[in-house]
């Protein structure tokens, strides 16, 4: 069965420079029934204004990512990282120990449009690391790719937990079958466009919780983007 989260449900920050849709409640926006899923904590929606950004903040014992949709995102951490991160790209942090980092749209004309998303990582206190690569669009076009997972199968960022996710593009009469282990949740989160997901159409900032599930059948896509989450059974994140 397949839980709806529609995209105008989710929390709002609004602050003119940043505008930003939670998933899960984040900062001030809490929400009972939406406090993560399974190991994933938050998926934020970001847009950032031209020559704004987040500045120099703190993280512990959390796997960090960031996925680029439109425009360019600036790092700079504590490790000495310094990176741009482009639609296409995918930046993994694991912020162990401690991690300092700064976010910014070195752009004057251009807002920048990413994602956030933490996973609650099954180490404590490992040493901080920092990871990026770029998945081609042709890798992702009506196909699910591996962009994260516990062993860095098959060229994804590796993830200090039993959590695996997919991005993919679906356009027109493109369809994919994901068949997942026994006992699996899953969450689905439409980027842009919209598709259908095990029958039900799904738009842009829509989300989906699946309990033991084998499979997930995509198809139906307009100009959309997704990430998949294949997840531990548990219900309530346990950080």
């Amino acid at each position: 069965m397949l839980e709806l989260r529609p995209a105008a449900d989710r929390g709002l920050a609004n602050l003119g420079w940043l505008h930003s849709r939670h998933s899960f409640s984040f900062g001030s926006y809490y929400d009972p029934e939406q406090v993560g899923f399974s190991d994933l904590l938050v998926i934020n929606d970001d847009r950032v204004q031209p020559g704004r950004g987040f500045d120099t903040h703190g993280h512990r014992d959390m796997e960090i990512f960031t996925y680029v949709l439109a425009g360019a995102l600036e790092h700079k951490d504590s490790m000495g990282t310094g990176s741009v991160i482009r639609p296409g790209e995918v930046q993994m942090m694991s912020a162990g120990t401690g991690i300092r980092h700064s976010e910014f749209n070195a752009s004057r004309e251009e807002l920048v449009h990413f994602l956030q998303i933490w996973i609650i990582p099954h180490r404590q206190g490992v040493t901080p690391r920092y990871q990026q690569r770029r998945f081609d669009d042709a890798e992702k076009h009506g196909k699910l790719r591996l962009i994260i997972s516990p062993d860095g199968a098959e060229g994804s960022l590796s993830v200090y937990q039993d959590a695996r996710v997919y991005a993919g593009l679906f356009d027109g009469p493109e369809r994919q079958v994901l068949t997942l282990p026994e006992n699996r949740f899953a969450y689905v989160h439409v980027a842009r466009g919209s598709l259908e997901v095990n029958g039900q159409r799904l738009s842009a900032g829509d989300g989906a919780r699946l309990r033991r599930v084998r499979e997930l059948a995509f198809g139906a896509g307009e100009n959309a983007e997704v990430l998949v989450f294949d997840l531990r059974p548990v219900e309530v994140p346990s950080y």
